[in-house]
């Protein structure tokens, strides 16, 4: 290029978003040349003038910033123009990484001491927010099924009250992938005061959260996937809740059995079964069909 234009090039390499701030004159004056230099530079790039040449520069910049913040949102390891093939193979190998790194680091003895604890306790809270507010309401669910007197807190001011007046020999458990969650840590300190031992459910073992708990455990999620709201992270967190569930009703079989049988009879109306259907309709034609009594039935549930 000839010396003036050369300016107006080094300008742009140094500050590619001056022509969005600034008109015409501005920028020729900025780099020491005249307005019909950049318009002669901008012809020179294959645009007819200065504003096709500011649009252009507006375009570009947007399409970066798109791409940025699809990193920041969606993660790196997507591309906006990946095949359907490869979003399924790399999501794949997200959760199998996920969920396979949580099973090794998992210490058996603690989480089973944990779920002791659970079985025994006088109550138990679980305190998550957004995201993981539905991880807590989902184990809230599972385990009053077997007869945990357990409640979900995914709003803080609940959650605060109901922390308040734990006592010892209840138990309060928090939920936060990352772990620094200011809310669910609020809560969970609280709960400690009081005396309740608390459990942590994170991604890192160094978290603020995790540091608070009398125990954590980890629930991995790989870097680089789906952020912030990794969906990696909630199957690891369902990983872990549902291991703990499990051993939360061994302590108890025949208990958690009965409770699980009695209230599968309670929904059984609500449940669209062909085959029961279809011996609902039988058995008004068939008198050599015998009807259970309610003792078998709840046996055969």
């Amino acid at each position: 290029m000839p010396a003036a234009m050369t300016k107006i090039a080094m300008l742009l390499l140094d500050q590619p978003t001056a022509p969005i701030d600034l008109s015409i004159t501005d920028l020729a004056k900025e780099a020491g040349t005249s307005p019909a230099t950049v318009t002669r530079f901008c012809r020179l790039l294959g645009y007819t003038g200065y504003v096709p040449f500011r649009v252009a520069v507006a375009a570009d910049v947007g399409r970066g910033s798109a791409l940025d913040s699809w990193r920041a949102d969606v993660g790196r390891a997507f591309g906006p123009e990946d095949a359907p093939a490869q979003v399924l193979r790399t999501l794949l190998m997200a959760q199998t990484m996920s969920l396979q790194a949580t099973a090794d680091g998992i210490d058996l003895g603690q989480i089973a001491s944990v779920a002791g604890a659970i079985a025994t306790c006088s109550h138990l809270d679980i305190y998550g927010i957004g995201g993981s507010g539905v991880m807590a309401e989902e184990m809230a669910g599972r385990l009053y099924r077997i007869g945990i007197p357990v409640h979900a807190w995914p709003e803080i001011h609940a959650a605060l009250a109901s922390a308040a007046i734990l006592r010892p020999g209840s138990v309060a458990l928090a939920i936060s992938n990352t772990g620094r969650t200011d809310e669910t840590i609020e809560a969970l300190s609280l709960a400690r005061s009081t005396g309740a031992f608390t459990i942590a459910v994170t991604g890192s073992a160094n978290s603020p959260l995790a540091t608070l708990a009398d125990t954590n455990l980890v629930a991995y999620a790989p870097d680089g996937y789906l952020q912030p709201d990794d969906l990696a992270a909630k199957h690891a967190q369902l990983f872990v809740l549902d291991l703990l569930y499990l051993l939360v009703a061994q302590q108890n079989f025949a208990k958690a059995a009965t409770m699980l049988a009695a209230s599968a009879m309670a929904v059984s109306d609500h449940r669209h079964d062909a085959g029961r259907t279809a011996l609902a309709h039988a058995r008004p034609r068939d008198h050599h069909v015998p009807l259970r009594s309610a003792s078998e039935g709840a046996s055969h549930a």
